[in-house]
């Protein structure tokens, strides 16, 4: 992840998405829109630089983990 954080601007959201995203084992839209006062989607986009792993199989409602608790999960 801190590969992905090299170079960005100093109002980047990464960052913060990172401390979320490692404080929490599952995050939502939602709540990274509360959370980092974000839109929609900017909360989308930032799911997409961080490669994060869509965890639910749903269309709506999803949420986002990192992927080695996606492996933790299934075992």
């Amino acid at each position: 992840m801190e590969r992905r954080l090299k170079q960005r601007r100093a109002s980047s959201k990464l960052p913060d998405l990172v401390e979320l995203v490692l404080s929490r084992s599952l995050v939502s839209t939602g709540m990274i829109q509360e959370r980092l006062k974000v839109t929609k989607q900017g909360a989308l986009n930032l799911i997409g630089e961080l490669g994060l792993r869509e965890m639910t199989g749903r269309g709506r409602f999803r949420a986002w983990g990192i992927r080695a608790f996606h492996v933790l999960m299934e075992a």
